[in-house]
């Protein structure tokens, strides 16, 4: 079996605020401090409803999942709780599957995060995944100011354990922890999914998150970081697993790309550039102040995430050094498809999030990009599965 042969393609949709002011350059981020009186509710409506359609389409496209994350203080992301916007399109596909990738359980209550997640799990029939995100820097600055960065990884170590043993034991249990206790751990309702659903920490690359997500049994799922980080970060996925007794497949590992398609390479190129250059320029405009709060990330973490101009500073990142650092696909669908094929090769993964629309791309491209996508190169890639051999029954 190689990983094409049960490849999987997630539909990722960023639900942007699309309103860049004209006064743009003073503002030194959008996210945080971004002044809530420039969101326009009528225009919010309009693009939640633009974004369903989206969505929706996805599903008669033949995509596998669909993909949803949580951002708060914000005009990156109008998804401030994954859980409601989930359940929403849950009501109104039957068959994609529903990836939340998520909400941070160390923000929050996980007995209430477990309850959520298995309300969906129950509401869909069972098409639910979950991504466990550490959650950015920004969302230190944008919750209750007594949730030290300090202690964010031991908090979300301990809220992982309470949702797994809330959804995997039959309770009632006790939970005596370092932050949070329950006298009675009993979750209504239960997941469909057994023992649980599939589930994946979320990370860029660092070896305190890889070792989290072998340790509880999860996948690893890897964000916008240059692919050298995210290929590292698999190999060392593996190499624990193996040191743990613990078999790796392809559908453990799952990675994001920014993909464009036209007919030809160049057409891609002028159509999309000014977009996913917008995406990193206004819409991903976090100083690192912001990005990086004292004691969310190790000296180490810290120095390796502040050497990659297109991640540290997206607002001054020229093109090539997108394109040069990340997973950026523009292009025909030969060239997307054969791009897209060599990077599964390389990461063994069979589970590939693909972004389609991008920063103030207006809707007609963002449809044409997913029509083109789904028609012509998920055909392409899904060609490299295994053939049986002749004369077998298939």
């Amino acid at each position: 079996m190689n990983v094409f042969d049960d490849i999987q393609f997630y539909l990722f949709n960023h639900h942007h605020y699309i309103d860049v002011p004209p006064d743009e350059a003073k503002h030194d981020s959008t996210w945080v401090d971004y002044p809530n009186g420039l969101f326009d509710p009528e225009l919010g409506q309009a693009l939640y409803q633009r974004y369903t359609r989206e969505l929706l389409l996805a599903e008669q496209l033949g995509f596998d999942a669909i993909a949803f994350n949580e951002h708060h203080n914000t005009a990156y992301s109008m998804m401030p709780a994954t859980t409601l916007r989930a359940s929403y399109i849950a009501a109104l596909t039957k068959r994609v599957k529903l990836l939340v990738a998520g909400t941070p359980v160390n923000l929050s209550w996980p007995s209430r995060v477990a309850e959520e997640y298995a309300m969906l799990d129950v509401m869909s029939g069972g098409r639910m995944e979950y991504g466990f995100p550490l959650g950015t820097g920004m969302e230190y600055w944008s919750n209750a100011g007594e949730i030290n960065p300090t202690t964010s990884r031991a908090r979300f170590r301990e809220g992982l354990d309470i949702v797994f043993k809330a959804w995997e034991g039959n309770g009632p249990v006790r939970y005596d922890g370092d932050f949070y206790t329950y006298r009675y751990l009993n979750t209504w309702p239960q997941p469909v999914q057994k023992p649980r659903p599939k589930s994946y920490i979320v990370g860029s690359g660092s070896s305190e998150t890889v070792n989290l997500a072998v340790e509880t049994g999860c996948g690893y799922s890897i964000v916008f970081t240059p692919i050298a980080n995210q290929l590292r970060a698999f190999d060392d996925y593996r190499a624990l697993s193996e040191e743990q007794g613990r078999k790796t497949g392809p559908d453990d590992l799952l990675f994001t790309a920014i993909v464009y398609v036209a007919d030809t390479d160049a057409q891609a190129v002028e159509e999309a550039r000014p977009h996913i250059e917008r995406f990193f320029s206004w819409f991903h405009r976090v100083p690192p102040k912001y990005l990086s709060p004292p004691g969310y990330v190790s000296r180490e973490e810290y120095l390796r995430r502040a050497s990659s101009a297109a991640l540290a500073d997206g607002k001054n990142a020229t093109w090539d050094d997108l394109v040069s650092v990340g997973r950026i696909a523009c292009g025909s669908p030969d060239t997307v498809a054969d791009t897209i094929i060599r990077w599964a090769e390389d990461a063994q993964s069979s589970r590939i999030l693909v972004a389609l629309q991008h920063g103030d791309m207006p809707e007609w491209k963002a449809v044409k990009n997913m029509t083109m996508f789904a028609e012509q190169v998920i055909p392409r890639v899904r060609a490299r599965a295994s053939r049986p051999a002749a004369g077998a029954e298939v």
